[in-house]
């Protein structure tokens, strides 16, 4: 079939199997490509020349010739489109520029409080977005944004759901907000997940079961089972800082119940343990710094809180049998003192067969990690066979 612009079209599965096999980043020939797929020589062609003109991918270098003229050969190139990660948290909110290929471009943040309210927060998301996005000065640059929020999302439609932390953002359209500033598709996941799936692509790969586990001025876990974000039935898989913990029904916690893990072990709770020993000190960055400047009581409460928490995360050891646990957060962030604390427990409490193997460590991606996952995120779908498609289809429409 021929299109109006002389083009040989293919079904979307056919484009999309070309497309995906090149996504590897190994460059290919014409013929390998037709050699894999099983596909005419000429509807491979059609197809690359398509790929080409999108931008999607580029000519690297020739094949070795066996006589006559040289192969060229192609390779995905991430380059010369991208996606914008956002990550909007208590008392900031971090926004990045990257590439198809997650390589961030441009990035700047903000110390800015999630209760100011979604208009507030979301104008502060579009003015810098659009103005990393021409110091880029790269036109139709961008294909997607990708959002972390702390609180529960539901995933369908990316609205936060009654979030404990966030007055004025129940159920706010946060993607039809950011949707129509940007004219792209826009996903919003729990911040947490979003940290889960940045911390997994980007240092470990080749581990499919993962628990990231953020504390902060609340504690709550991202679940990656079989290579995948495990959300359960209403998104709130993972919901760990509201776990009873025995002997603590004295402490009230924010969710209007008692004695939960972040009433006990949050940033905020070492915080007034830490206030009531005389130190000066009044959130989850100001215990890191206590931390980091030797204070002895900051320690010991921090390694404390790790002990607590890794009572919570025995149970789920049992349940998931992760291979990886990784803490992040300011607090986890500021020495191995929680990561110590929650060692010492699951090593105790847990079966000598679930720890074998399993590490627990600090997060690797640090402060990026949310931008990283929310990037991720947007890849993920800038790079799906609809949007592979769409851009192919905008090209050929303007040529």
């Amino acid at each position: 079939m021929i299109d109006p612009h002389g083009q040989e079209t293919l079904s979307g599965s056919a484009q999309s199997e070309i497309f995906q096999i090149l996504r590897d980043g190994q460059s290919r020939t014409r013929a390998e490509l037709a050699t894999m797929t099983g596909l005419a020589r000429s509807t491979v062609a059609a197809r690359v020349d398509s790929l080409l003109r999108a931008g999607l991918i580029r000519s690297v270098t020739h094949a070795v010739s066996t006589g006559g003229r040289p192969s060229r050969q192609f390779a995905f190139d991430g380059t010369r489109q991208g996606v914008l990660g956002v990550d909007i948290g208590a008392t900031h909110t971090h926004i990045g520029l990257s590439d198809l290929r997650g390589q961030m471009l441009l990035d700047t943040q903000v110390s800015l409080a999630v209760a100011e309210g979604p208009e507030v927060v979301l104008n502060w998301v579009i003015e810098e977005g659009r103005r990393l996005l021409e110091q880029h000065g790269v036109p139709g640059f961008l294909h997607a944004v990708g959002v972390g929020l702390p609180g529960p999302v539901e995933h369908t439609t990316g609205r936060p759901i009654d979030p404990p932390i966030m007055p004025g953002w129940d159920r706010f359209d946060v993607p039809g907000v950011l949707s129509s500033a940007f004219e792209v598709a826009t996903l919003v996941d729990n911040d947490v997940n979003v940290m889960a799936v940045g911390e997994r692509n980007d240092h470990w790969p080749e581990v499919d079961d993962l628990l990231f586990v953020k504390v902060s001025t609340g504690i709550g876990a991202g679940v990656i089972t079989g290579g995948k974000v495990h959300r359960g039935a209403q998104g709130i898989a993972g919901d760990i800082g509201h776990v009873y913990i025995p002997g603590s029904d004295h402490i009230p916690c924010r969710c209007g119940s008692t004695g939960c893990l972040e009433a006990v072990a949050a940033g905020p709770a070492i915080a007034a343990q830490l206030r009531a020993a005389g130190l000066d000190v009044s959130s989850s960055q100001d215990v890191a710094v206590a931390i980091n400047q030797g204070n002895i009581d900051a320690v010991r409460a921090v390694r404390e809180a790790g002990r607590v928490l890794g009572h919570v995360l025995t149970t789920c050891v049992s349940l998931i049998n992760p291979a990886v646990i990784v803490l992040g957060g300011p607090i986890a962030n500021a020495g191995d003192h929680l990561v110590a604390g929650v060692r010492e427990t699951i090593y105790t409490r847990s079966t000598p067969i679930a720890t074998g193997s399993l590490q627990i460590v600090r997060s690797r991606g640090g402060n990026n990690a949310a931008v990283s996952g929310a990037s991720s995120m947007a890849i993920q779908h800038a790079l799906s066979v609809e949007s592979v498609e769409a851009i192919v289809r905008r090209e050929l429409a303007s040529a």
